[in-house]
């Protein structure tokens, strides 16, 4: 394992580096908010320092605003939670509805469901209508986001990308977060002759299809599948329904591994694990009516989990950071034994992805967590692994190390990014490249800037013994109830 990990380093440790990331993190939410006009777009990622957007899709938005919640919750000041606020109510009810995107997981509960759960938390007011508003808002995302659905073979299917309905991305997985939580909020998609969809069977179905399609396990599946490697994209036959192959939109290659999708599904199924495991029992009538038990899934989750986390882990730097692709082109012209290093971002061939860092320290620290929890009344019927819980957990503390420290934190006050040297789509082209060097560094992107954030408030709410951080919290907390 590449990775370099300390016994001794514990989330009370971080909370020094934890402190000075969310004292940057508030200059640089006011900077944006000061410099940015709505008319741009959505901002996406940093251009010499400053943010840009790019109409590809409006995906990071949520990330925007959802910034501004996630520092109130760090650190109180309530100008954070006014623009918060202001701008969810005010910009992101486009989003609730929008049919084009496989994104409501990333924009929706980053905004509606950070205030909801700050609500239940009794973190903000008690406000009835303030709170029916975050939850029709919450209902209508994932039912939208389930009515994109691609029907397979074998009677399940998946929620399509953006790309179409032969398209599904390894991404989405996160998104599911829409539909958890719709579901825990007592709703469905109605569909023809008010027909009733449950959305807690379109979430089995598509992170199972993910775990089948997306992942692969070292069983032969064909010439390049090593255990633990995911594809960005897998692309089906829409008339019969059948998988035809990988491709990848953002990575090099459909037979390497783009690293930020690889983080995805780490980070994705580690949250179902969790939500699985606090928010379903195997009694609810819904989930029986899925046709499968609940210990079939959560073995099915926990592979497709523990597989990409030791993949990242085998095939990142010895600081927890990635190259951005685990076969970009020129990865050969690097020293040999980059890997046994320190991550270098100034490296003149390959960049690094800080944000695939970030997302899949999140991932790894969840994983740990579920993994040495052990049952709770009702719900989990995975079986407890505490040697692997410590590695995991161990490595997403050193990611987060890594991360909240030079040359990873961006300290300019001129710069408003926050986490450097994350990549956007190098295939593209789209990143900046500063004068005389050939691939881009030093640019921050929405997505990095806000999982940056959540896993310095996941860290940090455990050192100081508060509420464990969760997407569902916003539904009613943990705790297996039957929804």
């Amino acid at each position: 394992m590449p990775i370099k990990t300390d016994a001794r380093l514990t989330p009370k440790k971080l909370v020094p580096k934890i402190e000075r990331l969310f004292d940057l993190s508030g200059r640089k939410i006011l900077s944006i908010e000061k410099t940015w006009k709505p008319a741009q777009g959505t901002p996406v990622f940093t251009v010499k320092g400053r943010y840009s957007a790019r109409g590809w899709t409006e995906w990071t938005q949520g990330f925007q605003y959802g910034s501004a919640v996630l520092q109130f919750d760090a650190t109180g000041d309530e100008r954070f939670l006014e623009i918060g606020r202001r701008g969810t109510v005010e910009r992101m009810a486009g989003h609730v509805s929008h049919i084009g995107v496989h994104d409501h997981g990333f924009n929706n509960v980053s905004t509606y469901g950070n205030l909801l759960r700050l609500m239940r938390e009794g973190r903000l007011p008690a406000d009835p209508r303030e709170q029916e508003f975050h939850e029709l808002a919450l209902k209508i995302s994932g039912a939208v986001q389930a009515a994109r659905w691609t029907r397979l073979a074998d009677g399940t299917g998946f929620i399509h990308s953006f790309n179409g309905p032969h398209s599904l991305f390894v991404d989405t997985i996160r998104s599911c977060r829409a539909l958890a939580v719709a579901h825990r909020l007592g709703h469905v998609l109605m569909g023809e002759q008010d027909a009733k969809i449950s959305l807690l069977h379109r979430l089995l179905d598509h992170a199972s299809n993910t775990a089948r399609y997306s992942v692969y396990y070292g069983e032969g599946r064909d010439a390049y599948d090593l255990r633990g490697r995911t594809t960005h994209e897998a692309v089906f036959n829409t008339v019969s329904g059948v998988f035809r192959c990988p491709n990848s939109q953002q990575g090099y290659s459909p037979f390497s591994t783009w690293t930020r999708g690889l983080a995805w599904a780490i980070c994705g199924f580690a949250e179902q694990l969790e939500f699985l495991r606090d928010a379903v029992t195997p009694e609810a009538p819904e989930f029986q009516a899925a046709g499968r038990s609940l210990a079939e899934v959560e073995r099915l989750f926990r592979k497709a989990a523990m597989a990409t986390a030791d993949f990242h882990l085998e095939n990142c730097c010895a600081d927890g950071v990635p190259m951005w692709d685990t076969g970009a082109p020129n990865l050969h012209r690097l020293p040999a034994g980059y890997l046994q290093r320190r991550s270098d971002p100034g490296n003149a061939w390959e960049p690094v992805d800080s944000s695939a860092a970030a997302i899949a320290a999140q991932g790894l620290i969840r994983l740990g967590n579920y993994l040495g929890a052990g049952k709770r009344t009702g719900a989990n019927t995975g079986l407890r692994d505490t040697k692997a819980a410590a590695r995991y957990r161990l490595a997403g503390l050193k990611i987060a190390e890594t991360l909240f420290s030079e040359p990873y934190l961006s300290v300019d006050s001129r710069h408003q990014g926050l986490l450097l040297h994350s990549v956007y789509h190098r295939p593209n082209g789209w990143d900046y490249i500063a004068p005389g060097q050939r691939v881009p560094n030093g640019e921050s992107s929405m997505w990095g800037d806000y999982h940056a954030r959540e896993l310095a408030l996941l860290i940090l709410r455990e050192a100081r013994g508060e509420p464990y951080l969760t997407f569902y919290g916003c539904c009613g907390g943990s705790g297996a109830d039957g929804v």
